[in-house]
């Protein structure tokens, strides 16, 4: 279901690349609100995160897009060679709700400063090595013998070794971190093996196309082993790893962090720009929630960066010398309406199509956020590898054709206020949303409500506390849900459409409680897949089927929106689209 913000995507898995050899140069029962907090990845979008619901996937649409080391599109406007010193303020519209994203929802611009991945996916899906130098697959795909970098340590003295590598793994899926993300993005794990200090054998239950992927994602930064012993708790607060940052005070709810230099670090992944310590002294990220705000830290100099740039502030940002606009479209799931296939109205498909040919969704989007957030048409982002963009002409608008399914649906009769009615009964619609949540998008859901009234459907928008949003969400007991999913791997789809992911006893992906026995197939088949061809085979067939079926009514790619002073040079995104600062450097 839902999630939180676009602006802030986060954890996510990566692409579907894979291989036989890969080396250097190669290519819940859980209390309803801890549930809205620990749902897997999202991310993200506009003022502040949603709730993150499992198909909480994403809330809001990304407001804020950032970058990573070697991956995204370099700072075009970066001149001369990079220069060493000085403090770096980015303003964000919010903090994680833990800082270890092995336990949940952490912001991936929180944890990448410090935590470096086993491999990282460039913006094509390719895997390339990081801390793993080199790997193997089994002919079976169920084995990974991964080979590990010397010399490469953890900020508290640790070493880096094949027992670290183990200790993390087992971290992200042992019951007691209550992993909602992160286990997600290697639920085919197994176990690990560590064969010597620098190789360890990685077995899954099943093969899993996605799994490079996953290691890839933020969200599966590799720990510092002595810090995952402790307190789960601790690790919301402070994390230690092998990153080019260290944080000596951690996290501190609704102000930030500080984090500094690591001198000595020289492991960046392939292909990034800068393969020593960071440029920069220190990054300051302040929590700074109100739009104005924000765009006023940074236009008066108090910050040099901030991240979910309005939309209606972005074009004004950019006709300014002093300042620049970086964004990134983000892969995965777009902003979505998920319409309950299972029971109620929209469990006749006909009712699903007609709302989806019914309302001009790309015009309420591009009049609401100022063509920010491209229009979507499709179940996937085309960022994501996998998309396929034959699907694009069934989301266009036609008013006539939803008119006539509405009719052969037997909605023919009207009541007083011109609602469509059947058998004496109008056609209503419950969309349900947590306002903590939602709030940015408020205006999107209003605007959807009058559209469909046009239609003569009345969409009853209901604000709900937590608690209530979770119980009715299990119950099955609404029309509409909105979700989005951050994920560089086109197994996003499984999250959102596979039938073992419908919330029933815990809040879960699965919003449309879509469930086809044939997409589950093709879904497990990707899966399990060694060809990449053959995996975008698949999820083109799924991506038509879903559609076929109106299973989803997507309205916007997220974005990451940065704003930073023309002084801010090096940000790059990473394909998760948010800002990793590692190469970033400042000028006079």
């Amino acid at each position: 279901m839902p999630t939180p913000d676009p602006a802030t995507p986060g954890t996510a898995t990566t692409g579907t690349a894979a291989a036989t050899t890969r080396t250097a140069g190669s290519t819940p029962a859980a209390a309803p609100a801890e549930q809205l907090r620990t749902s897997p990845r999202t991310r993200r979008f506009t003022s502040r995160p949603g709730v993150a619901v499992a198909a909480l996937t994403a809330l809001l649409p990304l407001a804020a897009a950032c970058s990573s080391t070697a991956k995204g599109a370099a700072d075009p406007a970066a001149a001369g060679p990079p220069k060493a010193g000085g403090t770096l303020t980015l303003a964000v519209p919010y903090g994680p709700t833990c800082l270890d994203p092995h336990q949940g929802q952490a912001d991936a611009l929180f944890s990448r400063a410090v935590l470096d991945s086993l491999v990282w996916q460039d913006e094509k899906g390719a895997i390339h090595p990081w801390l793993a130098k080199s790997w193997k697959i089994s002919d079976d795909q169920r084995t990974y013998t991964f080979v590990l970098r010397p010399g490469v340590t953890f900020s508290d003295g640790t070493p880096f070794d094949a027992a670290a590598v183990k200790a993390n793994l087992d971290h992200v899926v042992a019951p007691a971190t209550k992993s909602a993300g992160a286990a997600q993005l290697i639920e085919n794990y197994r176990s690990a093996t560590v064969v010597d200090d620098h190789t360890v054998e990685v077995t899954l239950a099943a093969p899993a196309s996605s799994f490079l992927s996953g290691l890839a994602s933020p969200g599966l930064g590799i720990e510092s082993p002595a810090t995952l012993t402790g307190d789960p708790k601790a690790l919301c607060s402070k994390i230690v790893g092998t990153g080019p940052f260290t944080s000596a005070a951690g996290f501190t709810p609704q102000q930030g962090i500080s984090y500094q230099r690591r001198d000595g670090y020289a492991w960046a992944p392939e292909g990034a720009a800068n393969q020593g310590p960071a440029h920069l002294d220190g990054l300051t990220v302040r929590v700074v929630p109100e739009n104005s705000s924000r765009l006023g830290a940074l236009t008066s100099g108090q910050a040099d960066a901030a991240s979910a740039i309005a939309p209606v502030n972005v074009a004004k940002l950019k006709s300014d010398a002093g300042f620049a606009v970086q964004s990134a479209v983000a892969p995965g799931v777009p902003f979505s309406y998920n319409p309950n296939t299972e029971k109620g109205a929209l469990s006749d498909v006909r009712l699903r199509k007609a709302l989806r040919a019914g309302i001009d969704w790309p015009l309420i989007v591009e009049k609401l956020y100022f063509g920010v957030y491209p229009a979507a048409q499709g179940p996937l982002s085309p960022t994501t590898p996998g998309y396929s963009k034959a699907v694009a002409d069934q989301y266009r608008y036609d008013p006539a054709a939803s008119a006539a399914l509405l009719d052969e649906a037997g909605w023919t009769a009207r009541d007083a206020e011109n609602y469509r009615t059947k058998d004496g009964r109008r056609l209503t619609l419950d969309f349900l949303y947590v306002g903590d949540y939602f709030g940015p998008h408020v205006a999107l859901a209003t605007q959807i409500q009058a559209a469909a009234k046009q239609l003569g459907i009345e969409l009853r928008n209901q604000n709900l506390d937590a608690g209530s949003y979770v119980k009715r969400v299990l119950a099955g007991d609404y029309d509409l849900l909105n979700s989005s999913n951050n994920n560089f791997s086109p197994d996003g789809l499984r999250l959102i459409f596979g039938s073992s992911h419908i919330p029933t006893t815990k809040i879960d992906n699965n919003a449309a409680r879509y469930h086809d026995a044939g997409v589950d197939t093709k879904l497990a088949e990707a899966l399990a897949a060694g060809d990449p061809q053959k995996q975008n085979s698949l999820y083109a067939e799924v991506q038509q089927k879903v559609t076929d079926d109106a299973a989803i009514l997507p309205l916007f790619n997220n974005a990451y929106v940065l704003g930073r002073s023309a002084k801010v040079h090096g940000v790059v995104f990473e394909q998760q689209s948010f800002p990793n600062f590692a190469d970033a450097w400042l000028s006079q």
